[in-house]
């Protein structure tokens, strides 16, 4: 096989895979946003909590959010299963962006990977 060719057919490769490589981030985060991380606590510090929950989940300032803890039960080998505890509330504050708000607590002991909801009478 020429070298030419090698040559080609590798460039012919990385032109091919290339858009793919680039806007795979892209949909990873919408991903990531949609599946894995909404109505997470993402951050606390100095008593304000980063919760992703934003603008394009109907986020406003004034809302109050539920709190939950989840956490898993069962022996080992046996069906694990779940338990979600209520922890507490918060209000919204600040709308951060379309993917995260920042909120203050009203009650409870919240934690970062802790869950936020919308309180049900809200939405």
């Amino acid at each position: 096989m020429s070298t030419f060719f090698k040559a080609t057919a590798f460039a012919t490769a990385v032109w091919l895979s290339a858009p793919v490589t680039l806007v795979a981030p892209a949909y990873a985060q919408g991903i990531g946003h949609t599946f894995i991380m909404r109505g997470t606590v993402v951050d606390m510090t100095r008593g304000v909590v980063t919760v992703c929950i934003g603008r394009a989940d109907g986020a406003q300032v004034g809302q109050t959010l539920s709190v939950v803890r989840i956490s898993s039960i069962g022996a080992a080998g046996k069906t694990l299963s779940f338990r979600r505890q209520d922890i507490g509330s918060l209000t919204i504050s600040r709308i951060v962006d379309d993917h995260f708000a920042q909120a203050t607590v009203v009650s409870g002991r919240i934690a970062k990977n802790d869950i936020v909801e919308f309180r049900r009478n809200q939405q």
